[in-house]
């Protein structure tokens, strides 16, 4: 038995895109795909129209908090999917990255979020394609 795919999300506060992201992967994989998630600067909370846009569409995300980007996370992810944070991230051979252009939900009403919120929904069902992995909604 092969150990499942591991993805990261990174973003400069990891408490709007990259928690929706996580949040979005991980229910639409099932657990097929380890998920996680880290800023370059994380802030201190996630971002509550955040959570209430993820709730909205049945996902709860209102436990997690923001974590800071380490090298082990990276090393340890086979997909490395950045949103805005520059070159904060570092990067190792071997492994798959994407940056994502997202509007930034920081700041803005839940009526600028949603559209966020389904953008990046789309982006992650293309990932699951690309794995090969079927969503499970």
């Amino acid at each position: 038995m092969t150990d499942p795919v591991s993805a990261l999300f990174v973003c400069v506060h990891n408490a709007g895109r990259s928690q929706m992201a996580a949040g979005l992967l991980r229910e639409l994989s099932g657990g097929a795909v380890e998920v996680r998630s880290a800023g370059s600067l994380p802030a201190d909370q996630i971002n509550p129209v955040a959570v209430e846009a993820m709730r909205e569409i049945g996902i709860d995300i209102a436990a997690e908090t923001p974590k800071v980007l380490t090298t082990d996370a990276v090393r340890a992810s086979d997909v490395v999917i950045t949103m805005g944070c520059g070159d904060a991230c570092p990067v190792f051979p071997g492994k798959r990255y994407e940056d994502w252009e997202l509007d930034d939900p920081a700041g803005q009403g839940i009526d600028a979020v949603r559209p966020i919120r389904d953008d990046i929904e789309r982006r992650i069902r293309g990932l699951l394609d690309s794995l090969g992995i079927e969503p499970t909604r």
